[in-house]
């Protein structure tokens, strides 16, 4: 275990620090941890032991993140860090997000190097929260941009705006998991504030980054018409381009709720369809929900069964039929 000072804390008096990576602003006495579980105060220090401590390596299609407008039907190396920011109740990684676990210490020589190897595009720092990695995430992406491999981030975009300045520079692609538009939903169901994710989804963007946004759809907790128009309307004013996740729920972790019906993620897809030119369903098997067709002329543009992609009508970014730039990278 590679224990290391964090980048962005405060000392405070008698021995507290207080951490300055994300908006939750842990301050923590003498022995005390965040609430992401992996920043710790050792006598007036503040502290990480996750560095380079992975929960799991593969590769993996680059549509499971989901990225359907980035390299799509290639793979791509995936790994994450035990940890988040969050206490999501609905949480659907919660054996690793919000529990201790088994790790693997990888130096970012070796991961870039395991990158290379498997002739990977790049890196997805996902499955839990990576920006609770943010010291690794700082020394790999440097040296993935030295070899020209891609980094993408999947995550809830909870960080604080002066690192994020520093991590952006170096981040190629990122889905940012939306959980609502409603900051009392994130104050009862994520134990966060939702305006620092909205800031943040525009700062990628301008910042140039390729971004998509999930939405996990959960019934009477975020799926009423107005829940969902008001989540689109946002999306839309950054892009009208950005791609949108809808994703279904399931029962998992504290949260016995339903599953989310077929038919609200239908209306989900309806709504969302009057602002933005791509919307996806997740998680549930429905025509056509993960397909891509050209916004200017219908044309199917990518094929999806499940995670496996098949391009049949990009030239490039382009839709071969009737030239539109579609902004799918490739």
């Amino acid at each position: 275990m590679m224990v290391k000072t964090v980048r962005y804390f405060d000392k405070l008096d008698n021995s507290k620090v207080r951490c300055r990576l994300c908006p939750a602003d842990c301050t923590l006495t003498d022995g005390k941890r965040g609430i992401c579980g992996c920043r710790y105060n050792q006598n007036g220090q503040l502290l990480t032991d996750n560095y380079g401590e992975l929960v799991t390596i593969a590769i993996d299609p680059i549509e499971k993140k989901p990225l359907y407008h980035y390299y799509p039907g290639r793979e791509i190396l995936s790994t994450g860090p035990n940890g988040c920011n969050f206490g999501c109740v609905h949480c659907q990684n919660w054996t690793i997000s919000q529990q201790k676990v088994n790790t693997m210490f990888v130096s970012p020589e070796s991961l870039v190097q395991t990158t290379l190897q498997h002739d990977s595009i790049g890196v997805a720092f996902t499955y839990t929260e990576p920006l609770i990695w943010f010291e690794y995430l700082m020394d790999v992406a440097p040296l993935l941009r030295i070899e020209d491999r891609k980094v993408v981030l999947v995550t809830n975009g909870y960080i604080n705006a002066d690192p994020l300045l520093d991590l952006v520079a170096y981040v190629d692609a990122a889905n940012v998991d939306l959980k609502s538009i409603r900051p009392d939903f994130y104050k009862k169901m994520c134990k966060g504030k939702l305006e620092p994710v909205l800031e943040n989804i525009k700062a990628m963007a301008e910042a140039g980054v390729h971004l998509e946004i999930t939405n996990l759809i959960i019934p009477s907790a975020n799926d009423s018409d107005k829940d969902i128009g008001d989540l689109v309307d946002f999306v839309a004013s950054v892009s009208e381009n950005i791609p949108l996740h809808f994703s279904a729920y399931h029962p998992d972790h504290k949260l016995t709720l339903p599953p989310t019906p077929a038919e609200t993620m239908l209306r989900a897809r309806e709504i969302g369809m009057k602002s933005l030119k791509y919307i996806y369903l997740g998680n549930v098997s429905l025509a056509e929900g993960s397909d891509t067709f050209c916004p200017g002329c219908g044309e199917l543009l990518v094929k999806r069964d499940r995670f496996f992609a098949s391009v049949r009508g990009l030239a490039g970014s382009r839709c071969r039929k009737c030239n539109l730039d579609t902004g799918i990278v490739q």
